[in-house]
């Protein structure tokens, strides 16, 4: 919080800090900053609110930085009369998160991930072959790219069989998507071209949706910067309440 502000904006930041860390199940620091005035929060109006954030941690889900800045918002007056700020109408914003690859593996074997990792159906020729995602693993490069290893079981025909891969990645930028440079399968024998050529399909359309949905927040990623174990997103996203993480 700035030393500059006012009353009413400490008041109002500090106690958006707190109820902003109980959704969180660990927090290292979080600074909320609600740009405003005692005239303005009664017509349900702030100019900004703007939260930074560092080892924010929710569902064994960990970032290391995020900060975000929301311009003209719309927040419920009577909310700030029991002490909360609630977003009156949903607002647009782009936030900048950095995450460690050891975060995002740890993320990626978390309960919380594993139940949305839900079974996939390829179409191979016209038969549907099953897709059960087991584990992925990533590791950030200094080159700017990334690669993905990953283990999954095929059911074909009600024959199940493990199939191991890596791949390797370019990240998303402004002006390209995230393209795959290179897929290996490491282990299944038997597996069929057409069954690969599939799979490497889904892979893309997986890594290229063009929103994701967490809780309260619709987001897309615009940007990905990729270095030594560290990967820094900018990600659109549209709030109807401020972020638990």
């Amino acid at each position: 919080m700035s030393e500059e502000q006012r009353i009413e904006e400490q008041m109002l930041s500090q106690e958006a800090e707190r109820q902003l860390s109980k959704q969180l199940d660990k927090v290292e620091k979080v600074d909320v900053d609600v740009q405003t005035d005692l005239l303005k929060i009664f017509q349900g109006q702030a100019d900004g609110v703007s939260v930074e954030g560092q080892g924010l941690v929710k569902q064994d889900i960990r970032v290391q930085e995020i900060k975000l800045q929301i311009d003209n918002v719309a927040i419920n007056p009577l909310s700030v009369l029991f002490g909360q700020l609630e977003l009156n109408q949903p607002v647009n914003t782009t936030a900048r998160i950095v995450l460690t690859e050891a975060d995002i593996n740890r993320a990626l074997t978390s309960d919380f991930v594993r139940s949305k990792m839900q079974n996939f159906e390829l179409n191979v020729d016209g038969e549907i072959v099953g897709l059960q995602p087991q584990e992925i693993q990533i590791n950030l490069l200094d080159n700017g790219k990334m690669t993905l290893t990953g283990k999954v079981l095929l059911t074909e025909k009600a024959n199940t069989r493990p199939l191991s891969f890596t791949a390797l990645v370019c990240p998303r930028t402004e002006y390209k998507p995230i393209m795959l440079e290179n897929f290996n399968c490491t282990q299944g024998e038997g597996i069929s071209l057409e069954v690969v050529v599939a799979l490497v399909q889904k892979i893309k359309e997986l890594v290229n949706l063009p929103y994701l949905k967490y809780e309260n927040t619709v987001f897309s990623i615009r940007n990905m910067e990729v270095q030594k174990a560290i990967m820094t997103l900018l990600v659109d996203a549209r709030l109807t309440q401020l972020p638990s993480l």
